[in-house]
């Protein structure tokens, strides 16, 4: 989730923030292997190729760089560049896989001797700033209007900037989904098909599901965490996020704000949390083996539950994060997720754009091969897929996906785009409230970090989508 590589984690100063955003990256994006990004660093730096076209003869040749994912994207990125290049006698699509640990570096290497590769791929949060600073191509008079009429409207945003689109989506995962032990939910006398739907419920429910060994509630509680998977509950409770729009002053010190960190502290006060995480946010692990009744956690979940935890799938049910007042048509969540850009120098713009809509605006079906090589942990911005996936036999008996996708992501909102250190100064008002800080001094504390940010950098009056 979360833009994740400027996204939103951009850092306390920048070297933090790129350092945490590729811890994220490395918990993965959907069966992403856990958190937000799904980048996974165990691989050493270095190019993985797949050219599957052979000589490139008179060829125009695409240099097309992804970062590297888990290893089911990976595969699924060759397939489809290898079938693409089959259909094409004059282009040929190079395809060069980067760890996420060597894509800045090598990503700047390149831009800077003007090699940048035509085609990458960019998370959300960084598109609107890629687009400001001439890195990205727009695409309205390269691809077809239907493709971009074909996303969702609450997803439109992800890729514009003023009406014009930098980037074509991949998919969306959102940031809080509610797991439950269906089986201990009936153990404490509840009914593991009703599970709470406000924030007061939850808790009385947590509680309920506490004993020895269990904890009944596990959700972020670390500054870190608390930074991207907070943004969905702001969103519930306040109707908008920690600054003005035009980032001119910090908007925490309402009632709204005091509400999102009551929530949090009783929570952790109330014991139905661990004091120490057993686990980063991103990790279903701990409630994979039985030690957490309801755990919050992103839609990548999905993934590593059926992987990992097979068996414990029966057992589990799963509904979207509880909202502050019951009104779940209201955001408990963020979208985060990829798209693939054209750089705003290559030489081949046409050409490239083809690939992008061959690929992903294209055949639903393309996208569908996607989808269900993550266990269905992600999601499609495209209607027509959704449509499509109907009528497939795997998607269409999904019950996870399709209360996802019905539930969930149609009231969720886009992760924010401006500096992390935003989201870190309000995320660390939020654990210090939990361990004890009064709500009011800890909003206090963040308004003024928040402040001082914004005029220590000259930040007010620089969003780009204004």
């Amino acid at each position: 989730m979360m833009q994740k590589t400027t996204i939103s984690f951009k850092s306390w100063h920048v070297l933090f923030s790129a350092i945490l955003v590729l811890a994220l990256l490395v918990t993965g994006c959907g069966g992403r292997s856990g958190g937000p990004g799904g980048g996974d660093l165990s691989n050493p730096p270095g190019n993985e190729s797949a050219n599957n076209g052979g000589s490139t003869g008179d060829k125009v040749v695409i240099d097309f760089w992804a970062q590297k994912f888990e290893d089911t994207t990976d595969a699924w990125f060759k397939k489809w560049v290898g079938e693409f290049n089959k259909s094409q006698s004059e282009v040929e699509v190079k395809l060069t896989i980067v760890p996420a640990d060597a894509w800045d570096q090598k990503m700047k290497a390149a831009q800077a001797a003007g090699k940048a590769p035509d085609i990458r791929t960019i998370n959300y949060g960084n598109v609107a700033n890629a687009a400001k600073t001439g890195q990205l191509m727009a695409l309205n008079d390269l691809m077809d209007s239907a493709a971009f009429d074909d996303l969702y409207d609450n997803m439109k945003g992800f890729v514009s900037v003023n009406g014009q689109y930098y980037a074509y989506p991949k998919l969306v995962e959102p940031s809080a989904v509610m797991f439950y032990r269906k089986d201990m939910f009936q153990e404490a006398g509840l009914d593991p098909n009703q599970p709470p739907t406000t924030w007061a419920e939850l808790l009385e429910t947590a509680q309920k599901l506490t004993k020895k060994g269990v904890f009944g509630l596990s959700i972020a509680q670390t500054a870190p965490d608390l930074g991207w998977s907070s943004w969905g509950l702001q969103y519930n409770a306040v109707g908008h996020l920690a600054v003005t729009e035009d980032w001119s002053k910090a908007d925490v010190n309402n009632e709204g704000y005091k509400a999102v960190l009551d929530f949090y502290q009783k929570a952790y006060q109330s014991g139905v949390m661990p004091k120490q995480a057993l686990a980063g946010y991103a990790d279903i692990k701990p409630f994979g083996e039985g030690k957490i009744a309801i755990q919050i956690c992103g839609s990548w979940a999905i993934g590593q539950l059926r992987n990992t935890y097979k068996d414990m799938v029966g057992k589990v049910g799963i509904a979207p994060m509880a909202s502050m007042d019951g009104e779940l048509t209201k955001p408990t969540a963020t979208l985060g997720g990829w798209s693939l850009a054209v750089d705003g120098k290559s030489k081949h713009p046409q050409e490239s754009a083809d690939f992008i809509s061959y690929l992903l605006a294209g055949d639903p079906n393309i996208m569908i091969d996607f989808f269900k090589t993550s266990q269905f942990s992600k999601f499609s911005p495209r209607k027509s897929v959704d449509e499509a996936m109907k009528s497939d036999p795997d998607a269409s008996k999904d019950e996870w996906r399709a209360l996802v996708s019905e539930q969930i992501i149609p009231y969720s909102q886009a992760e924010p785009i401006y500096p992390w250190d935003i989201s870190f100064a309000l995320a660390t008002s939020i654990e210090s409230a939990m361990k004890g800080t009064s709500v009011d001094k800890a909003l206090e504390k963040a308004e003024k970090d928040i402040n001082d940010f914004i005029t220590k950098n000259k930040l007010a009056g620089t969003n780009p989508k204004n």
